[in-house]
């Protein structure tokens, strides 16, 4: 548990060292959108996840190799680190070029049904592929076949549960800490070190986040959620509760199609008042 505190510290740290120097080049017409209440916000600011987790895993293996030393709690680096590229590259381009598509799941299908492959369809093939590579490196299936497809799509499914919760000023990371915080407890596992880098850089940009001036994006809340994703299949080894998670995830995931999540946390008073904590008095209210 320290190991995992430690890297979220790391990822506070550096991940705040190197928004202050990239900051001033995010700041173009490319990426600068309006939130839901009008305002000029720079999107797309969670690439900043894998950046910061990339840097920490190249000095972490220049440790290792200048100092011969294995720490036991880095199996989850690789693979974290992976995931949080690959769903950062494929919600950046969602943010960049997925402008004005709406509709949900129901437009993407079809959209392609009539030929057209859209951003948001593309980031959820990519995502999955993705999935399946990096649950697959972690060996973490003991299913055969159908348990590498069901922790594929837990990882899947918690990174578009993330994004779909990126919907309010620091919504995503707040429930990503809560989660973290959950998995440490219940497992107490080093493991989740590597993904604890990830959160302390989104915890990095959360004071940006609350003054409205920057937003995850796809990029940010789409990687967010695969290392929690990654996190949670560590932290429940048995099959049986990973498939509580799966059934879990999919229900959230599908229950998005009919029910706006942000009406529900306004109207559920401790929700409400954890989701405004930290913004204006304005932006709470």
């Amino acid at each position: 548990m320290i190991a995992a505190i430690g890297g979220m510290l790391a990822g506070l740290v550096l991940g705040g060292l190197l928004w202050t120097l990239l900051e001033p080049s995010l700041h173009c017409d490319a990426l600068i959108r309006e939130n839901y209440r009008g305002r000029s916000v720079v999107t797309a600011s969670g690439v900043l996840i894998p950046l910061t987790m990339v840097v920490a895993a190249g000095l972490l293996r220049f440790l290792q190799q200048a100092a011969s030393w294995q720490p036991g709690w880095d199996q989850l680096v690789g693979p974290s680190v992976t995931a949080a590229l690959g769903f950062a590259l494929f919600g950046l381009i969602d943010d960049v070029a997925g402008v004005g598509e709406s509709g949900g799941f129901t437009h993407h299908v079809r959209s392609l049904a009539e030929g057209r492959l859209t951003t948001g369809m593309l980031k959820l093939i990519g995502g999955a592929a993705v999935a399946l590579l990096t649950s697959a490196a972690l060996a973490l299936s003991d299913g055969g076949v159908v348990g590498m497809l069901r922790d594929a799509a837990v990882v899947a499914l918690a990174a578009n549960a993330f994004n779909l919760l990126d919907r309010r000023p620091g919504r995503s990371t707040k429930a990503g800490l809560l989660v973290f915080a959950g998995l440490l407890v219940w497992s107490r596992s080093p493991s989740l070190t590597g993904p604890g880098v990830g959160l302390g850089a989104a915890v990095a940009l959360l004071p940006a986040e609350m003054r409205e001036r920057v937003m995850l994006g796809d990029a940010g809340a789409n990687a967010l959620g695969a290392i929690l994703g990654l996190s949670a299949l560590a932290a429940f080894p048995p099959a049986g509760a990973r498939w509580v998670l799966f059934a879990v995830l999919l229900a959230f995931n599908i229950g998005s199609e009919f029910v706006s999540y942000s009406k529900v946390i306004d109207a559920f008073g401790p929700l409400r008042f954890l989701d405004g904590l930290g913004r204006s008095g304005e932006e709470a209210a």
